[in-house]
């Protein structure tokens, strides 16, 4: 008789105490396979690479980044994982930006273990996981979608990548200079599209230099 094949999952939290707790509860349950747990970004990616993973339970706050991130370079990339986030709020306009993003469900940190089994097993077989609180929060944001005009806050980082734009370099030169692999300098770069509302590296400098206020770009430099 076959063997069930196992459900994979990752985990990423950047609250140890949290992770380690729900890791072990995980691996508990018949039926699924820790794959990793990470309290980043880059780390998690990193571990996808050539590893199978079904579900992803992401945080939506991560202290420098947020769940937003995460699935923004998912879309750029050919992982099949689904998405869970796993959160203990979100305001009515993230709501609605993960679930644009490809989140596969929203689950609430003071819902049971079980619950949390259940909500993995139906994001699996294709089905959405949204409470009343969260489809309420959803509908509202969707009803009430309105662009906001504020200044973007980039980190260090996106700050770097943003600079060696304007200078011309390539992704590879980019990352050579950085210290860091050209893979996640496109990650980095997805960024910085997803938050300035661009598609291209023209437009992303154009738009920088038309708000240098808001990305601390030198025109002189």
């Amino acid at each position: 008789m076959p063997t069930e094949q196992k459900i994979r999952l990752l985990l990423i939290d950047d609250h140890g105490l949290f992770r380690e707790g729900l890791s072990r509860l995980l691996e508990a349950e018949n039926g699924f396979e820790l794959a990793g747990d990470f309290a980043s970004v880059p780390e998690a990616i990193g571990a996808m690479e050539g590893n199978q993973v079904d579900v992803v339970l992401l945080d939506f706050d991560l202290g420098e980044q947020t769940g937003l991130d995460f699935l923004t370079f998912l879309r750029t990339q050919r992982f099949a994982a689904r998405v869970l986030i796993v959160t203990a709020g979100l305001s009515n306009l993230d709501t609605l930006r993960v679930i644009e993003l490809g989140a596969a469900g929203i689950f609430l940190k003071h819902r049971s273990p079980s619950d949390l089994a259940i909500a993995i097993r139906k994001i699996v077989n294709g089905e959405t996981w949204l409470d009343s609180g969260s489809l309420s929060a959803l509908i509202a944001a969707a009803s009430a979608h309105t662009e906001e005009t504020s200044p973007i806050t980039l980190t260090a980082k996106e700050r770097d990548v943003l600079k060696a734009v304007f200078e011309g370099l390539t992704n590879k030169e980019i990352g050579t200079r950085m210290g860091i692999s050209e893979a996640y300098v496109k990650y980095l770069l997805q960024r910085l599209f997803n938050k300035t509302g661009v598609r291209s590296r023209g437009q992303l400098v154009r738009v920088a230099l038309e708000n240098q206020s808001w990305y601390g770009i030198d025109r002189g430099s």
